[in-house]
């Protein structure tokens, strides 16, 4: 029996759970319970992610405690989790007892190993507030192109990254206060001295190969020196001996796993910590694994920081750290003015959950591919996998088989089912690998088989002959078997109708090891339908409540700010015709599309406006979109900008895009029909 602990990334705690963000707590969920099928001891923790700048202000703005914040987004995610038979062990949150102990621990740890460096760094700081501004919370012009109302980080208008203090008029996003730079102590934790240590661990099979290969270009770059500090007003534990000063969210946030799983601990009876986090639990004859599933924005924070802190405070290595990609749907980022924009809350309210459980099952594969959440597919995949085969199984048998007295009977030839209970070790490991699809076909085979099986004896046709009662009930026996071992390899992914099936079949549980114990001999129970299809109005509502709830959101926003204005920054000045005539907008098709080595927001754009060759492009939309999601698209770019020169090359022209910023950018695309080099008149 294998000891493990598994986790999920932790939710922060400033809103609710969406779609994009199930995808990770059903793939760990499925992963946990195959295991404990399998008879393994394995142990499911997380904890909402409940400190940082963010929370505080929203607190503010709701006039309510930073304490009530948190406590009432917690009590509203286990919800969600709890409904879509998410089987945590234990849901802590990062402001614990348990969090703020052991931070201080490996604080003080890192500190006596001097892996801890101090020194002073200016920052742009709010004087009505206060406090000091993250970049994030400063605008003001680009000092490259001089586009207004830009962050203190990059420019969403030419792509330029600088430092807060470079922008031109600033403004505190806080007060609105012109923002001062002043000098404070930070605390640095020394990750460049863990670069040979960072270049064994990665490459040591802990991490998926496509993620150790973008790790090795950051290695190979070097390393910086990594901020851990935070000046006060800040919401989360206080450095120890350094008042004033907190941990930045991101130092206590893995600890949350640590502190989840000791809270699971003190309440378990011979559950102990050190066995699972003590350096050297992963070795000898009580070995034990610890698994992080998290998504792949944060993969620098998991395979760079976390197990060098780990490493150096005397602590055990996960054995793996698996990533996933983002979610799309219906092709495009999730979108609240589109009602894509999924919350978990409007799901459930509209569907079972184990629809999406499944679906997930049915495309996700160990690598961090991005998963499409296609609505027509999902529909019509459930609609026919679970309703239209594998339900189809039990419902053509189980009548016949009440009908001559509700016993299966004992099973003559039983090659067929002997093949679906060797095919349970195939679909063992790609469980155990994580390439749920390759499981979900081998099931979804195995029903195909016995639906041609049932099909082909044709019970409906014997049961009107004389004398062929025995044969309908040996066949419809068989099925009844074959349906049991299907729901066996799907116990994992549909937990509640995997219940309901043990009262149907009358048994206990549908545990791995069970499936080679024969049904014969067996009294079931009457056959109740164990699922409904999917109905497009239920969809069709689901977008509605979404895109109802974004208005309201947005007239809230607006009556908050005490106007109908839901525009995202002033008009610019009024200019002439004349003027505006000059500027040559053209449809491009983008050609290729590519990273920009060293840049953090930029893509590098090839495109095509019809002149017999194509145009470079630098473009800051890194954050919102992929070079493959790019390529072929067609979009529409400011064709006479005089070319610039930036660090990574000549930018010759402007691609439109709209949005705020972060993810939710939107390039113009113009209607179909539209050509490559056609003027936007």
């Amino acid at each position: 029996m294998r000891r493990i602990l598994v986790t999920s990334a932790l939710p922060y705690a400033n809103g609710p759970i969406h779609l994009g963000h199930m995808l990770e707590y059903i793939q760990t969920d499925i992963w946990v319970r195959f295991q404990q099928a399998r008879g393994n001891e394995c142990h499911y923790v997380c904890a909402d992610d409940a400190h940082g700048t963010a929370i505080m202000l929203r607190a503010q703005k709701m006039g309510v405690t930073p304490e009530e914040q948190i406590a009432a987004v917690q009590e509203a995610h286990e919800k969600d989790f709890s409904d879509f038979m998410i089987k945590f062990d234990n849901y802590g949150s990062t402001h614990s007892e348990e969090n703020r102990e052991i931070s201080s621990y490996i604080y003080n740890q890192l500190k006596a190993n001097g892996h801890i460096a101090t020194r002073g760094i200016k920052q742009l700081f709010d004087p009505e507030k206060e406090m000091f501004l993250a970049d994030r919370y400063v605008k003001g012009e680009c000092p490259k192109c001089g586009t207004a109302d830009q962050y203190g980080d990059n420019c969403e208008s030419c792509g330029a990254t600088y430092n807060a203090a470079e922008l031109k008029n600033p403004k505190s996003v806080m007060s609105g206060a012109t923002p001062v730079e002043k000098e404070s102590e930070h605390y640095f934790f020394k990750l460049p001295e863990f670069q040979e240590f960072l270049k064994t661990w990665t490459r040591s099979g802990t991490l998926q190969d496509e993620v150790a290969n973008k790790l090795a270009e950051w290695l190979d770059s070097g390393l910086q020196e990594w901020d851990i500090s935070r000046d006060a007003p800040y919401f989360g534990f206080e450095i120890p001996d350094a008042p004033g000063k907190y941990f930045y969210v991101w130092l206590d946030a893995p600890i949350g796993y640590m502190a989840s799983f000791k809270q699971l601990c003190d309440r378990t009876d011979g559950l102990e910590f050190d066995d699972f986090w003590k350096a050297g639990a992963d070795q000898g004859n009580e070995a034990t694994e610890v698994y992080h599933f998290i998504g792949k924005d944060i993969i620098n924070f998991h395979a760079l920081f976390w197990p060098s802190m780990l490493h150096s405070a005397g602590f055990r290595t996960p054995n793996a750290v698996w990533a996933h990609g983002y979610v799309t749907v219906n092709g495009a980022k999730m979108s609240k003015s589109r009602g894509t924009f999924i919350k978990a809350r409007t799901y459930l309210d509209n569907l079972q959950p184990e629809y999406l459980r499944y679906y997930y099952a049915a495309k996700l594969n160990n690598r961090v591919d991005d998963f499409d959440l296609n609505l027509d597919d999902f529909a019509q995949r459930v609609n026919s996998d679970l309703i239209g085969k594998v339900i189809n199984i039990a419902s053509r048998c189980a009548g016949f088989v009440k009908k001559a007295g509700g016993e299966l009977c004992e099973l003559g030839d039983t090659q067929l089912l002997d093949h679906f209970i060797d095919k349970g070790n195939v679909i063992a490991q790609h469980y155990e690998d994580r390439e749920f699809g390759k499981a979900i076909r081998e099931i979804v085979s195995l029903a195909d088989t016995a639906n041609e099986y049932i099909h082909e004896k044709e019970p409906w046709a014997l049961a009107k002959q004389e004398g062929k009662e025995q044969e309908v009930l040996e066949i419809c026996s068989l099925g009844i078997n074959l349906f049991r071992q299907i729901m066996t390899y799907l116990s994992p992914v549909v937990p509640d109708m995997a219940e309901k099936v043990c009262a149907f079949l009358n048994i206990d549980d549908l545990n791995w090891d069970s499936r080679l114990q024969i049904l014969q001999n067996h009294k079931i129970n009457k056959f109740k339908p164990l699922m409904a299809r999917i109905e497009k109005d239920k969809l069709d509502n689901i977008i509605a409540q979404e895109k109802a709830d974004a208005e309201k959101e947005s007239a809230n926003s607006d009556d908050n700010n005490s106007s109908a204005n839901t525009l995202s920054e002033p008009l610019a000045d009024e200019i002439d015709f004349d003027v505006f005539a000059q500027t040559d907008l053209r449809i491009a098709k983008i050609v290729k599309a590519d990273y920009v080595e060293g840049a953090g927001k930029l893509l590098q754009l090839t495109l095509d406006i019809g002149e017999g060759k194509t145009r470079n492009v630098f473009s800051g939309i890194k954050s919102a979109y992929k070079p493959e999601d790019l390529t072929g698209k067609l979009t529409v770019m400011v064709a006479n900008l005089k070319p610039r020169k930036m660090k990574f090359g000549v930018s010759e022209g402007m691609v439109l895009a709209a949005g705020p910023g972060g993810k939710e950018i939107y390039l113009l695309e113009p209607h179909d029909g539209a050509q490559p080099g056609q003027r936007v008149m």
